[in-house]
């Protein structure tokens, strides 16, 4: 607990707490929430479905912004597809992120892991939810997150504005 000394009178003020956020300078990093998932899900359509990896983050400022870092374990794409990501905040998409890649052949099968990093400003003070969705680029086509049940993390830093 910080202690304030004064000249004669010695201690005229303690605090009831060590640092305040008000304190600490621009870029320093507030808060640290994970979120993490291993439920493999699927998806066969152009159309964005859930991945089920989600974690919220109550910033402490309007002023704060929020480095979100995920990484999608076992990807799995198949027959001539891309797999799509977005992240959302609550449901605003705020980055998009499509593989640029064709693989050919029918029977291929091509694990991988998918990164994404974005700095977002909600410009709130309210819990603030951030999840990502997948497709495929052709409806025929299966593409798979967390396949065999491999973890998946997301994580949000809240850095002073």
């Amino acid at each position: 607990m910080p202690t304030e000394i004064s000249g004669s009178t010695g201690v005229n003020k303690i605090q009831s707490s060590a640092i305040e956020y008000g304190d600490l300078p621009t870029g320093s990093v507030l808060q640290v929430v994970q979120g993490s998932t291993t439920t493999e899900t699927t998806n066969s359509s152009n159309t964005y479905a859930d991945t089920t990896l989600t974690a919220t983050i109550t910033p402490s400022s309007t002023s704060s912004t929020i480095l979100v870092m995920v990484v999608h374990t076992a990807c799995n794409k198949i027959n001539n597809t891309m797999i799509g990501f977005k992240l959302l905040r609550g449901s605003t998409e705020v980055f998009n992120c499509s593989t640029s890649e064709l693989y050919t052949g029918t029977t291929l099968n091509l694990r991988g892991s998918v990164p994404i990093t974005y700095k977002d400003s909600p410009a709130t003070t309210s819990a603030t939810t951030y999840k990502t969705t997948f497709n495929s680029s052709l409806n025929i086509a299966s593409v798979t997150v967390q396949q065999n049940n491999a973890p998946s993390t997301i994580t949000l830093m809240e850095i002073a504005g």
